[in-house]
């Protein structure tokens, strides 16, 4: 029996064509959403409310008028948040909006007296028990920052909220209070404190309770994510790091991106068999792959399966960053998603680089400069380097990085120097003749990862930004001069994004709406490293790999977009630095820096 016929009769489930989030959900949510905005204005809006004895049922003793009101508004606070929830699948989603509508039903019959708005709730209710079975997503992985993050937004849509509730009752106020007024009161009354702004009749109980409700609702929601248990993003074990490297050591020569599958703060599913596996890390909600799978390529349907497997469980958004040409037809033929080429990947063939000719003039004046001016340039293994070198190494591609937080994640290792990369490459500038710096001679580093037996991959580019310009050329072609003494064959440069567009762009007879893509993409590249990446590799004669990003709708490329430059650095959501716990490694060998940090200078 072949290994693909294996991995089908392993227990694994072949896909569906074109998985497709179910319309069910979709549905539910949205008149979730509905039946919140219903109870908000409910107990919001005094027009909104029609029955003749409802300003009776303000003022008799014991009446639940302003509590219902709180209470309508609450519910209706609470639906509108649950409603991504339910557009996701999440199981307790569903069992809190099965609580909360048959409270929002006795709310709008107690305050609006409203047959209509009880029958919606109650319609909503009985779909949701109908339909429970496609509500079995497993929850997010979370941290008690999103406490924090609760506490802001809560806190600031209780404010403008707040400001609502006490400016529709203006027909009642006493006097024409000013907005600091009005603010004034809101705040107060969100601590459940009675603030300057006075109303005639009962309406002030109603405001009071409404504003105390949100305040509340604020700090119940704030209090419950910071002492819920945590759920810490999935990591790579010590087993799981040993069984990818063993496929490295067989298949790792296939994709020149298989050895960043070892960064500890991804997460992995293997095939059936343990031929293959897939590395991720979830963002935002995006289930997020690198590269194409580690292992036999007739295993890797398999593992694809198990992925998809876990991205249905969670209610997750599959995607891939980087895989091959190769990879994405895998992909796409076993799970039915698409593919978008992104742009491609630089690699040098060590044997047919050299620095005659003319296309090389501007790389070969540029290294003989650097020489001339005293630099020199050693290439060597990480395990041919001491501890002490490795920490300065270490410490200054930190100070040098030039960011408050590390950038890579498809393309980068996360770590320098650890005991399991012994056979890493680092090329380092030095300049004795120049006064010694922290970090003493030392000016420039690059670090490579192994690509295969007769390759490496370029992780990370770091240098003194009070060296020479050209530090990168030098290295760079430091390290292809040297390989092979090491048995390199092959060097991985950087990834171009959206290179064949700005090549073709600038070509004569480029048309109209290929010139504006590349002027557009010209124009971000002032904040994104576009064109200057295009032209740094080019330097080097490369031969192009393209690479593409696999993605289940277009619908979902704005929100893994987003989480791809969450994973990659560019967009830091995280708290500030000060405010952060100290991360604890996940082993006492992993270290920090890392990033193919390309300044071209």
């Amino acid at each position: 029996m072949s290994d693909r016929a294996a991995e089908r009769s392993g227990g694994a489930r072949r896909l569906p064509r074109g998985p497709r989030p179910g319309s069910v959900p979709v549905l539910v949510a949205r008149a979730c959403t509905l039946v919140g905005l219903l109870d908000v204005a409910a107990g919001v809006f005094p027009r909104f409310r029609h029955s003749r004895i409802h300003a009776l049922a303000e003022v008799l003793p014991g009446a639940l008028g302003p509590f219902a009101a709180a209470l309508s508004l609450s519910a209706g606070v609470l639906l509108l948040l649950l409603a991504h929830g339910l557009r996701r699948r999440k199981r307790r989603a569903w069992r809190a909006a099965v609580a909360l509508l048959p409270v929002g039903a006795v709310a709008q019959f107690s305050y609006r007296h409203s047959f209509i708005g009880v029958v919606i709730s109650l319609a909503l209710l009985w779909a949701l028990l109908r339909h429970r079975g496609q509500f079995v997503a497993l929850p997010d992985p979370r941290s008690r920052w999103r406490a924090l993050a609760n506490f802001v937004l809560m806190g600031a849509g209780s404010l403008a909220l707040g400001l609502v509730i006490v400016s529709v009752q203006h027909g009642r106020m006493v006097g024409d209070p000013s907005l600091a007024a009005r603010l004034t009161h809101v705040l107060y009354g969100l601590f459940g404190v009675q603030g300057p702004v006075g109303y005639r009749g009962g309406t002030s109980w109603t405001v009071a309770a409404s504003l105390g409700a949100l305040g509340l609702l604020t700090a119940v929601t704030t209090i419950y994510l910071a002492f819920r248990p945590e759920h810490p993003a999935a990591q790579l074990t010590q087993d799981d790091e040993q069984r990818l490297r063993a496929l490295l050591a067989r298949h790792g020569g296939r994709d020149s991106l298989g050895h960043f599958a070892l960064r500890r703060d991804k997460a992995v599913v293997f095939s059936p068999s343990g031929k293959a596996a897939v590395t991720y890390r979830v963002v935002s909600g995006v289930m997020l792959a690198s590269g194409d799978p580690i292992g036999d390529v007739e295993a890797w349907p398999g593992a694809i399966e198990r992925f998809m497997d876990v991205a249905r469980a969670h209610s997750w958004t599959p995607a891939v960053m980087g895989c091959s040409e190769t990879g994405g037809e895998v992909w796409t033929r076993e799970t039915g998603l698409d593919a978008l080429e992104l742009g491609d990947e630089a690699v040098v063939d060590v044997p047919d680089f050299s620095l005659a000719g003319r296309a090389m003039r501007n790389v070969r004046q540029m290294a003989a400069r650097i020489e001339r001016a005293g630099y020199e340039t050693r290439v060597r293994r990480v395990r041919d380097l001491g501890e002490a070198e490795l920490e300065r190494i270490r410490r200054a591609a930190d100070d040098w990085r030039g960011t408050d937080t590390e950038r890579g994640f498809s393309m980068a290792l996360g770590r320098i120097g650890d005991e399991a990369d012994g056979d890493c490459l680092i090329a380092t500038a030095h300049r004795a003749e120049a006064a010694p710096g922290p970090y003493g001679d030392l000016r420039a580093v690059l670090h490579f990862v192994p690509w295969g037996p007769d390759g490496v991959s370029l992780d990370l580019m770091r240098r003194d930004r009070a060296a020479d310009p050209g530090m990168n050329e030098l290295l760079i072609v430091a390290a292809l001069r040297a390989a092979p003494k090491f048995g390199i064959a092959r060097v991985s440069l950087n990834f171009a994004m959206f290179r064949s567009a700005l090549a073709r762009g600038e070509k004569i007879g480029a048309g109209p709406v290929l010139r504006a893509w590349r002027g557009l993409l010209v124009f971000l590249s002032r904040w994104f490293q576009i064109e200057s990446l295009y032209r740094f590799n080019a330097k080097f004669r490369p031969r192009w790999e393209p690479r593409f990003m696999v993605y289940r709708a277009s619908a979902d490329l704005p929100r893994i977009g987003l989480a791809a430059m969450r994973a990659e650095g560019f967009l830091n959501l995280a708290p500030p630095r000060f405010l952060r716990r100290r991360a604890k490694p996940a082993r006492p060998c992993a270290h920090g820096p890392t990033e193919r940090d390309v300044r071209p200078a």
